[in-house]
């Protein structure tokens, strides 16, 4: 699955959503991670209620099953969520390499059932109930 990760520097989620310089985007498994794309925003990303700036973010991260950041807005949470997409909040700024393997420590265990849902992303249901056939007894 893909974990995209607000931040500034590109080393620490450190970045509110809507502000961010950088998305980091991972590719991670129980079995391991790699670095898939850092995304770029430039500089003119001051607090100013401009949604549009949001989209070209969500474009960015539109496969990702999940994306950490320090602050998200309630509109842009809103949209992320609406995306599909299982936003994280950190309460002060992480390494992303160290909830790269925390995570990965995670996969490799009992996901939780968010995480579950969003190892999912993307992928058709295995088990259909309507598809049912009659039950015999």
């Amino acid at each position: 699955m893909k974990v995209a990760f607000a931040t500034q520097d590109q080393q620490r989620v450190d970045a509110h959503f809507g502000w961010a310089r950088h998305l980091a985007v991972y590719e991670i498994s129980p079995q391991g991670y790699q670095f898939v794309q850092d995304f770029g925003f430039g500089e003119d990303l001051a607090e100013d209620g401009n949604e549009d700036k949001l989209a070209p973010k969500l474009d960015a991260i539109r496969d990702c099953a999940i994306v950490y950041v320090a602050a998200i807005g309630g509109s842009a949470a809103a949209r992320v969520v609406a995306s599909k997409i299982h936003p994280v909040k950190v309460t002060q700024p992480e390494p992303i390499l160290d909830i790269l393997d925390k995570l990965q420590a995670v996969l490799g265990g009992t996901p939780p059932p968010w995480l579950r849902k969003a190892l999912m992303k993307g992928q058709e249901r295995s088990f259909d109930f309507e598809d049912n056939d009659e039950v015999k007894s």
